[in-house]
């Protein structure tokens, strides 16, 4: 159907909330297989979503559930708040992918981010990175104004 690269409108209600520590919960990135038969962006909730449509990616080098990301640097620029990631490699994976979900699997596995890779990224028995844009207001993975 659709990725559309999106902070979850759940996570920002529910960041206000309490209930995300980036800098300690488990953050996680599960990629969502090409030819994804869902709907993924802002109104994404949880990391079920993908697994309930059977959208999450498969193959070698590639675990269910996705990698953790680590590294979780938050900061301002200017008046935005910012989150960057190290990137996370998927190593030696044959593997093809449309986009991820970021979720925090420490919190029920709730959404926090859909990235859309704009096409099909294939890795064939090598590396499949996912590189975090540059830590900024206007590129960041995570934003909020």
């Amino acid at each position: 159907m659709a990725i559309t690269t999106a902070v979850c409108n759940s996570f920002k209600s529910e960041l206000l909330g309490g209930t995300h520590d980036l800098d300690t919960d488990t953050i996680k990135l599960a990629l969502i297989k090409s030819s994804e038969t869902g709907t993924y962006g802002a109104s994404t909730t949880n990391y079920s979503t993908v697994t309930g449509n059977t959208d999450e990616a498969s193959g070698t080098g590639y675990t269910a559930g996705g990698n953790t990301l680590t590294s979780p640097a938050i900061t301002l620029d200017g008046s935005v708040a910012i989150v960057d990631f190290a990137d996370t490699v998927f190593s030696t994976a044959t593997i093809s992918s449309s986009g991820a979900v970021i979720y925090n699997a420490s919190k029920s596995n709730k959404a926090i981010s859909v990235i859309s890779f704009g096409g099909t990224v294939t890795s064939t028995a090598g590396d499949f990175t996912v590189q975090f844009p540059a830590a900024s207001a206007s590129t960041a993975i995570i934003q909020l104004a």
